[in-house]
């Protein structure tokens, strides 16, 4: 049976005029991504951890109709004034994500908090360094969210503005996955983990989404599987990744023994034909041939067109999702 991964019918093209020399490969923007969880119940259900999703409209011209977490790209503001923190160093968290400098370790997890908000009215900030907001949802906040959205108002100013901390605590660094080089839009995102803030409570604030659930990984992947949700690889393998976990806390937990190497698409060459595939992550090798058919996963041998029957193909914030 088909799986749910998107899967654009360009990308042969692009392959092909990269390997030729005809396509310069664009410099990928810095972005992270938030898998939102809690404890409690899916909508089917299930006991355990589940997890915020948004599906991505149709119209969105990057990975349209497929399941993301909220994200976006870094705001190069956020890289130029020092912001009130909590939790580890920016030192420890230079190290963490693998870049050069402090500021640059604070936008990306600026950027992390800071898309949270945007697409999920969730902040993960507090007036003190021990304290999380309670509620965001009058006028007033409401405000600086739009503010935020339209990049009116940089994050760091917003913080400084509201007099708040930024939790960096309360997420852990889980992946990062760099958009291949074929792609027009590139990304190089990282992926956190982190827990609903107890009194807050999520709402699809985005205008890029038209839905937004709470779903167990293990379920979410198995739908996937099934054609039924159309997701991105790093979305699937981030899933499966959570799977083992029985709450949120303990995902948390589990974040700084998570692998944080880069995972960038590659591609190559067999006869006419292209192999794509994704180092460790072998479930998303497509064989792409050189004229008809079907792109088709070496894994399972069967046909993936990408959008399999009953995909559900109708959703988060297409810019900076993340990377395909």
């Amino acid at each position: 049976m088909p799986n749910g991964q998107w899967y654009p019918p360009e990308w042969p093209a692009r392959i092909r005029a990269l390997a030729s020399g005809d396509l310069t490969a664009v410099t990928p923007r810095r972005a992270a991504t938030v898998m939102l969880l809690r404890d409690g119940r899916s909508e089917t259900g299930t006991a355990g951890p589940v997890v915020h999703m948004l599906r991505r409209r149709t119209s969105m011209a990057f990975a349209g109709g497929a399941y993301a977490y909220p994200g976006g790209g870094v705001d190069p503001r956020d890289d130029d004034h020092l912001v009130g923190w909590a939790g580890p160093s920016l030192e420890s968290w230079a190290e963490r994500l693998g870049v050069e400098t402090v500021t640059e370790a604070q936008a990306v997890v600026c950027a992390a908090v800071r898309e949270t908000y945007e697409e999920a009215g969730v902040l993960l900030a507090g007036p003190t360094a021990d304290t999380v907001v309670s509620d965001t949802t009058g006028a007033d906040w409401e405000a600086d969210r739009e503010a935020l959205v339209a990049r009116e108002l940089s994050f760091a100013a917003f913080l400084d503005r509201r007099g708040l901390v930024l939790r960096s605590d309360l997420l852990g660094a889980w992946a990062r996955w760099i958009t291949p080089a074929f792609e027009p839009r590139r990304y190089d995102t990282w992926f956190f983990v982190a827990a609903l803030p107890e009194g807050q409570r999520t709402r699809n604030a985005s205008t890029e989404a038209d839905r937004t659930v709470w779903i167990r990984p293990g379920e979410a992947a198995d739908r996937y599987d099934k054609g039924e949700l159309l997701m991105m690889p790093p979305t699937v393998a981030t899933l499966r990744a959570l799977r083992p976990y029985r709450t949120a806390a303990e995902a948390l937990q589990a974040a700084d023994s998570q692998d944080l190497a880069p995972v960038l698409a590659q591609a190559r060459t067999e006869g006419d034909d292209v192999v794509l595939s994704w180092p460790g992550h072998e479930e998303f090798t497509k064989h792409i041939p050189s004229a008809g058919g079907h792109a088709a996963d070496s894994g399972t041998g069967t046909e993936d067109r990408g959008r399999g029957p009953g995909a559900d193909r109708t959703a988060d914030r297409g810019t900076d999702g993340g990377p395909a």
